[in-house]
């Protein structure tokens, strides 16, 4: 589904997740240009994490945002109403987002947490081996988790995320961090001019990656979820664009990506297949919370 090839030889940081989880930032605040200001029907402040972008100011189809924070950091912002359909949170709920009965919020940063978020990973992109494949797997997620805890401590707040999809039922409101996570999805602050050249007039973008859902929970509209809560983080944070990267070949990842508003911008070189890699289209979405001049 996401853009990564997993071999048990092979480092996680060359598996799509950012070389470098700073890479390119400069951890400088962005506001975004006059003539993409959000258009606003309220001007109440939001926070989303500890030390997250203040003052934010959102839209989401006409509908206000919470900026009330939780005692586990997280900001209410969306949840699901009578019926079904996304709507404003409480001011307690911790999800960014509440849809198809699944909720999404940011990973708390506890051990067994984060262990969690690397099985996901680890089973979604796990290149399964003749031999000791369950030596290999084990090797492969203590390396997913080594690379997840390195861009934790290396990245502020509001330059990289990751989000995680649990249950989110009506009667079970109260966090429980460690009720089983079924999905995740990886969201960096970045400077690729190879990205920028395509979004002319911004100077960082928030890049998607890592996107994974638990096996036994596929198909059930979690992805679709997930990519939902990357939009509303990019409105939080104060983005105009979102970019990913999906193999050329992966024609249920494109479709996935394409129904979500995202597009085909750019591929890699041909020549990449004489290596022996895959080659990878670039896709790009302006966020649906600002006026773009994107085609």
């Amino acid at each position: 589904m996401a853009n990564l090839s997993a071999s048990p030889a092979t480092s996680i940081l060359s598996k799509g997740f950012p070389h470098d989880p700073v890479q390119k930032s400069r951890f400088t605040c962005r506001t975004p240009a006059p003539s993409r200001r959000l258009c606003l029907r309220s001007s109440q402040k939001c926070r989303l994490g500890h030390g997250g972008r203040s003052g934010a100011r959102e839209r989401l189809l006409g509908r206000r945002f919470v900026g009330c924070s939780s005692t586990a950091g997280e900001v209410g912002v969306v949840s699901e109403d009578g019926s079904g359909k996304a709507g404003v949170g409480d001011g307690q709920d911790k999800y960014l987002l509440r849809e198809f009965g699944w909720g999404v919020r940011r990973m708390a940063k506890v051990g067994e947490e984060m262990s969690k978020v690397a099985h996901v990973q680890a089973e979604a992109f796990h290149t399964p081996v003749a031999l000791l494949n369950d030596l290999f797997f084990h090797m492969f997620k203590a390396e997913v988790l080594s690379a997840l805890m390195y861009r934790v401590r290396s990245s502020p707040p509001e330059r990289y995320a990751c989000l995680v999809a649990e249950s989110a039922s009506a009667h079970n409101s109260l966090w429980e961090p460690l009720k089983e996570i079924v999905g995740v999805v990886d969201v960096t602050v970045q400077r690729d001019e190879d990205v920028l050249c395509h979004i002319q007039g911004e100077q960082e973008y928030l890049y998607i990656s890592g996107i994974a859902v638990l096996t036994k929970f596929r198909r059930q509209k979690i992805a679709t979820v997930l990519l939902k809560a990357c939009d509303v983080l990019s409105a939080l944070w104060g983005f105009s664009y979102l970019a990913l990267r999906a193999h050329e070949d992966d024609f249920g990842a494109r479709k996935l990506y394409s129904n979500a508003g995202y597009k085909v911008v750019s591929r890699d070189p041909i020549w990449i297949t004489w290596i022996g890699k895959k080659r990878r289209v670039l896709m790009v979405k302006p966020s649906p919370f600002y006026k773009t001049d994107f085609i």
